[in-house]
C-alpha cells in the first residue's frame, strides 16, 4: 500500500510539474531576450537589417507573381534571361541592396537609441513618440525599397518567365519546364 501511495504521489507530482512548464513559458515568452544588445531585435534581425535582406517585407509582391531581382538572377538560367535582362536585374538588385542596407543601419541605430532610453529610464512621451515615429518611417521606407525592386523585376520579365519563376519558387501548380522556355542545356 505504501508503495502504491508513493507511486500515485510521484505520478501526480509529475503531472503537476509537467503542466506547470507550459504555463510558465506562456507567462514569460520573452525570457532570455533581456540579454540581447537591442531588446526588440534578435541577432538575426540585426544582421538581416544591416545586410539589407528582404526579411519577408516583399511577400505581397512575391506571392502575387511579382518576382524579385535576387531570386530571378538565381534562376537566371532556368528563366532563360537575356544579357539585357540580367544586366538590368543586377543593377536593380544592387540599388535595392544599397538602399536597404542604409535604411537597415538607420533602423538598428534608432532601435538601439530606444532601447537605451528605456534602459537608462530617460524616456518620456515626447521621446517615445519621436523615436517610434522615426522607426516606423524607416521601416516603411525599407519595405517600399524591397517592393519597388519587385515592381521593376516584373516589368523586366516576360509573362512566361514570371510563370516559370512562380513554379520554381513553389507558388504555382505548373511545371516550370512547361512555360515555353528551353531550360535544359542538352
Amino acid at each position: 500500500m505504501r508503495h502504491t501511495c508513493i507511486a500515485v504521489f510521484s505520478i501526480a507530482l509529475s503531472v503537476l510539474i509537467g503542466s506547470a512548464a507550459p504555463a510558465l513559458s506562456q507567462t514569460a515568452p520573452y525570457a532570455g531576450e533581456q540579454h540581447r544588445a537591442i531588446k526588440s531585435l534578435s541577432p538575426q534581425d540585426v544582421d538581416d537589417l544591416i545586410e539589407g535582406r528582404g526579411m519577408g517585407l516583399a511577400k505581397a509582391a512575391e506571392l502575387n507573381s511579382h518576382p524579385g531581382p535576387s531570386h530571378s538572377l538565381e534562376f537566371g538560367e532556368a528563366l532563360n534571361l537575356s544579357p539585357q535582362q540580367r544586366e538590368a536585374l543586377e543593377a536593380s538588385k544592387a540599388q535595392m541592396t544599397d538602399r536597404a542596407q542604409a535604411l537597415g543601419q538607420e533602423i538598428v541605430a534608432l532601435e538601439r537609441e530606444l532601447d537605451t532610453a528605456f534602459a537608462r529610464r530617460m524616456i518620456d512621451h515626447a521621446t517615445l513618440a519621436d523615436l517610434t515615429g522615426r522607426i516606423a518611417t524607416k521601416q516603411s521606407s525599407l519595405r517600399a525599397v524591397h517592393l519597388t525592386a519587385h515592381l521593376k523585376t516584373v516589368a523586366l520579365l516576360t509573362p512566361d518567365q514570371v510563370r516559370c519563376y512562380d513554379a520554381l519558387r513553389g507558388y504555382g501548380g505548373a511545371n516550370p519546364r512547361q512555360t515555353g522556355h528551353q531550360h535544359d542545356k542538352h
